[in-house]
């Protein structure tokens, strides 16, 4: 039998929710029949101030069968520490080891395409809300001149990352600066250029 001790941490927001998420994943551990719990130490969920999150942690402390399992449980439970009380010593034999390089590459695939499915989930996005702001930033300057604040408070963009996007679109020649202000190119300017 292997017993190690483990601690589980939950992020997010409000404190209640995340409270009561880690209540209810360290239930879900306690319903599998792989692990024996044998204790549960909640500590105080804290408040990340620079991130607006709060982190409630649980010290659990297990024991399992097998080697794989332990490795099994870091993979699916994501501890953020794992320490083995006992046996001093664990021996694992080739099969068990090969069974846990094929489970590891299986998750790690696994994790790799669900990566790769938000990157282009992520990149239409973008591409989509670079299109939906261009659409805006002319339809407002087609009726009047702007500063790039009042285009920010116009559009909830903050002003440093829309100076950005303002700066290419007077690189497509859409858009051109004087003094400040933000007016948009009419096709007779692009034309006498």
């Amino acid at each position: 039998m292997i017993r190690f001790r483990a601690i589980i941490e939950v992020l997010g927001k409000p404190k209640e929710h995340i409270e009561a998420a880690l209540k209810k994943y360290i239930e879900k551990l306690k319903e599998d029949k792989t692990y024996t719990v044998h204790s549960v130490d909640f500590a105080e969920a804290q408040e990340k101030k620079d991130q607006g999150l709060w982190a409630a942690f649980a010290e659990v402390e297990l024991s399992t069968e097998k080697v794989i399992n332990m490795v099994n449980f870091s993979l699916d439970y994501m501890p953020s520490l794992l320490e083995v009380i006992s046996p001093q010593q664990l021996t694992l034999q080739d099969v068990e080891l090969s069974a846990f390089l094929n489970d590891l590459q299986a998750k790690l695939h696994a994790v790799d395409m669900i990566a790769k499915e938000l990157k282009v989930e992520n990149d239409v996005l973008a591409r989509n809300t670079g299109n939906l702001l261009k659409n805006y930033i002319t339809v407002l300057l087609g009726k009047q001149s702007l500063t790039s604040e009042q285009i920010s408070r116009l559009t909830g963009v903050l002003q440093d990352k829309l100076e950005d996007f303002l700066d290419q679109l007077i690189d497509e020649e859409r858009v051109d600066l004087k003094a400040g202000v933000y007016s948009l190119k009419s096709a007779n300017q692009k034309k006498m250029e």
